[in-house]
């Protein structure tokens, strides 16, 4: 106590009044309240991983006021050890020893659905499933209402709903499809009256995917272009200056030796089943060196690639993603009902898939993984989404699944989670606002129980066993998930969705 009091004696009266206001260590600030933002909260020595791509850094404090970052303040180890570091006072805080805290998840391939195959499912349960797996911004891409979708996304800007920040590119398709080029013109125009943050495009004909994008390029709508089997491609996204391109069709097409790819005289693309078993076989027949080119067109034009690796990871191994563990509690029985061989449903195609099907989707998978690998090498820019709710991908789940297959395909998890946060914010066009911890930014942050650079496993929402001292021990989880300042507490979300499947599922067994 005398040596405090004789440091106190030498340091000026503007240094005792700052500590004095700061105080040496955690006070009586209170835990944050489960959906609700508090005037300030500080999150306490912490690790951060930002969203630009460099190593983690800590421990810090967090400090966040209303729904920015007011503050990172890097603290001494020795320091902390011997609590004689000041710190910044906040109404709430959460305790991050020995966690990390990364950017909030930005989903770029996402689908709000209040329903499957026409049975209602409720909303609460895939928004909930996004924040607990730490998902705070979704690119929501082809709605079937837009203006419903323009509602949610102001009932969460304002804090009304649990949900993450929701970006609309509403479906240019959408009925009536416009078929001339002033209907193109004047369609781009009204989702821009409507408040669309973009379009996404799919199906269209090189004139009037023209028209299209010269007119968005005007108002100021990006363009998230889903390519098929049709007479556009990756060279008119290059030429056009889309946004980016979902997926992966339209970039081995635009590098094929004859400019068509070898279909049996049977193919039918309007068949789900024959088009998802051919697409397995088209990235062998890009041309290595054409395919280089299109890729360096795609750098040079500032086309980022959001590849939903994910999604068709069960057509090279169908039984892994019919068994996945969390769908035991998770699952919710309208989406199971969905997923069910159907060709009425999108996505459900699985009818007489095989053996071979899925040794041609393995090869596919090495041939498109080389490519992204080769694309980010060149100066390209990869995001991630997980277009889940079809082919056995659970909300929020899927993105972390994604980000593993990232990491399958050979990029550091550091550039992983570059991939999700920063990228994805630059893709958006709102990388001055997300996709970063750093002051100045909205506070749109997860804090992690465990290091996601070494196993990216701890961000699925139900954790993960590991081996310690010879036991298994149950880590991992976002913790929290903070969201334009509001922080909802992960494994909380979790028990409730955890209750909706429950109850759904017993009035479903009740009705029978």
């Amino acid at each position: 106590m005398k040596a405090r009091l004789s440091l106190l004696m030498l340091l000026p009266v503007a240094a005792i009044v700052f500590f004095a206001q700061t105080g040496y260590a955690q006070g009586a600030a209170r835990a944050p309240v489960n959906g609700k933002r508090a005037a300030s909260l500080a999150i306490r020595n912490v690790t951060i991983v930002d969203g630009n791509g460099t190593p983690a850094s800590g421990p810090a404090d967090i400090v966040i006021r209303g729904n920015r970052i007011v503050e990172i303040r890097w603290l001494d180890p020795v320091a902390l050890q011997e609590r004689a570091v000041p710190r910044v006072a906040a109404d709430t805080e959460i305790d991050g020893t020995g966690k990390h805290v990364l950017p909030g998840l930005i989903n770029a391939h996402a689908h709000v659905q209040d329903e499957r195959g026409g049975t209602p499912q409720p909303l609460d349960y895939e928004l909930k499933l996004w924040l607990a797996s730490g998902i705070t911004t979704v690119r929501e891409v082809g709605a079937d209402d837009t203006r419903k979708l323009l509602d949610l996304r102001a009932r969460s800007e304002r804090g009304e709903v649990a949900s993450p920040r929701i970006f609309v590119y509403a479906r240019f398709a959408n009925p009536p499809a416009p078929r001339t080029i002033e209907a193109v013109r004047e369609r781009v125009r009204e989702l821009k009256r409507m408040g669309a943050n973009g379009i996404k495009s799919a199906g269209i004909d090189r004139d009037l995917m023209t028209a299209m994008e010269e007119e968005a390029h005007k108002v100021g709508l990006r363009i998230a272009h889903h390519a098929g089997v049709e007479e556009t491609n990756a060279w008119d996204d290059i030429r056009l200056g889309t946004t980016s391109i979902e997926h992966w069709y339209g970039i081995p097409d635009a590098a094929l030796a004859d400019g068509v790819q070898g279909f049996p005289s049977s193919y039918n693309y309007r068949s789900e089943v024959d088009r998802f078993r051919y697409a397995g076989r088209l990235w062998r027949e890009a041309d290595p060196v054409k395919l280089m080119s299109v890729l360096d067109g795609m750098v040079a034009a500032k086309v980022a690639w959001v590849p939903t690796l994910d999604i068709y990871e069960a057509s090279r191994d169908l039984q892994r993603a019919q068994t996945q563990p969390w769908f035991a509690d998770y699952l919710h029985p309208t989406l199971e009902e969905y997923f069910r061989p159907n060709p009425k449903h999108h996505g459900s195609y699985f009818l007489g898939w095989t053996s071979t099907d899925e040794a041609f989707w393995k090869e596919n998978y090495r041939i498109w993984m080389n490519a992204l690998r080769e694309f980010e090498r060149r100066g390209g820019v990869i995001g991630a989404g997980d277009d889940a709710g079809f082919i056995y991908q659970l909300y929020g789940f899927g993105l972390i699944r994604e980000l593993e297959l990232h990491q399958e395909a050979g990029f550091n998890t550091i550039k992983v989670i570059q991939h999700a946060t920063g990228n994805n914010a630059r893709i958006l066009g709102e990388e001055a606002r997300l996709g970063r911890v750093k002051v100045g930014y909205l506070a749109d942050l997860i804090v992690v129980n465990g290091n996601p650079l070494e196993n990216l496993k701890v961000l699925y929402p139900t954790g993960v066993e590991v081996i310690r001292d010879g036991r298994a021990v149950k880590t991992g989880g976002v913790e929290w998930t903070i969201k334009d300042g509001i922080p909802y507490h992960g494994p909380t979300l979790l028990a409730e969705v955890k209750e909706i499947v429950r109850a759904a599922r017993a009035t479903r067994a009740g009705s029978r």
